[in-house]
């Protein structure tokens, strides 16, 4: 009762009884794509009441909530995925993370109009899922405007272990195009955390950028007075809040709920790039959110966020045209002041261009920390930007 309606609405439809009996005997039987789908209506121009809790101040769609929903939605499908296909006891399903959240850069979701989020499965690992979901504005040709993928991991209720789940088998065409992109993430992901030793190429190519990237610094460290006004530390961008995780937030394992924990982040990621920018932003996309340690009720959160990057004219990703970029870091951690130790529990990377800008300051790290984190985004950008154009042909 103290979600917004949409997400009342997904965790009552995981609670309701199912009428399909699965025997555990089809475990191994592979379910077509199709028979996770879901789908739900954001009736905006009949029901004011949920209009006026998903309105921005622009009168556009608030996207903070949207990404409730698609947490709270990609849950339902891996759930249905994995109880329905005959997966018992029931796995706990966990959000492993967010690949990507894009939206389209010429499409704004107007208020007033009705849209859908439809979701399914998209590819199946052993213990792991990958969801695709997509909002568009009902009665329109337009496609989508914004796009999702997450990824849930399935563990045992008991151990807390990774746990098999109930393999896939696409059929139509566009089925075993989403499945080879989500095998194709996967296997990258894969080789990433295998090139995370000293001696890879990864390394090697992350020390000699954040190398070149720190040398920029030297004027703003050591001459201020003299330094470029066109560049800005790092540090200087940052904004920070913290809130004590309170009960209402919850999720159905009485831990707080990922989608509450993102749209914080992105609120938190927008002011930071309009405090920066000088202009209000628009928000292109979110990449790549860890979730590394869940959040309990009462936990001290404390958010801080960073520009780390900028682009002037769009660079070589060209997200909105040639509007400027600024990708901007948001570390949730949770605090303990009685034990005296902190956690980290999330990442998450937001996009945002400046459309009303003619360029921005280019950010200059403060100490090689920083230098490296900006180098680790610009290389997992220009990788991602580099698998967008072969998924799409180009």
């Amino acid at each position: 009762m103290f979600q917004n309606p949409i997400v009342k609405q997904l965790w009552e439809v995981r609670h309701a009884p199912s009428t399909e009996h699965v025997p555990y005997s089809s475990f191994s039987t592979p379910r077509p794509p199709s028979l996770s789908k879901q789908e739900i209506v954001y009736p905006f121009s009949t029901n004011p009441v949920l209009m006026e809790t998903y309105k921005s101040p622009w009168n556009e769609v608030r996207f903070g909530k949207i990404l409730e929903d698609l947490d709270a939605t990609a849950g339902n499908i891996a759930y249905s995925h994995c109880v329905k296909g005959g997966s018992w006891p029931a796995p706990l399903i966990v959000t492993a993370g967010v690949d990507s959240i894009q939206l389209s850069p010429t499409l704004r979701p107007p208020v007033t109009s009705d849209h859908v989020l439809t979701g399914q499965i998209s590819w199946v690992g052993s213990s792991s899922m990958e969801i695709t979901m997509t909002v568009k504005e009902e009665g329109k040709n337009d496609g989508p405007w914004l796009t999702a993928k997450f990824t849930f991991v399935a563990r045992s209720p008991s151990s807390g272990s990774a746990t098999k789940i109930v393999p896939l088998s696409p059929s139509t065409s566009s089925e075993k195009i989403l499945f080879k992109n989500g095998s194709d993430s996967a296997l990258r992901k894969k080789e990433l955390r295998t090139n995370l030793s000293p001696t890879s190429s990864y390394t090697s190519q992350i020390d000699s950028l954040s190398t070149y990237l720190f040398s920029k610094s030297g004027p703003h460290l050591k001459m201020p007075s003299l330094s470029s006004p066109s560049q800005i530390l790092m540090s200087r961008t940052s904004l920070h809040n913290s809130f004590i995780a309170q009960p209402q937030n919850r999720n159905m394992s009485s831990r707080i709920f990922g989608g509450f924990l993102m749209r914080r982040a992105f609120e938190l990621a927008f002011a930071t790039s309009y405090n920066f920018g000088g202009s209000r932003p628009k928000f292109i996309e979110v990449d790549d959110v860890s979730f590394l340690s869940p959040v309990d009720v009462g936990d001290l959160m404390v958010f801080h966020s960073r520009v780390v990057y900028t682009l002037k004219d769009g660079g070589t990703i060209k997200l909105d045209g040639d509007c400027p970029l600024v990708m901007v870091e948001v570390e949730a951690w949770v605090q303990d002041p009685v034990k005296v130790e902190s956690e980290i529990s999330n990442r998450f990377y937001f996009t945002f261009s400046l459309p009303e800008s003619e360029g921005c300051r280019e950010i200059v790290p403060g100490d090689m920390e920083e230098a490296k984190r900006m180098a680790q985004r610009m290389v997992a950008d220009e990788e991602q930007e580099e698998n967008r154009r072969k998924e799409k042909g180009v």
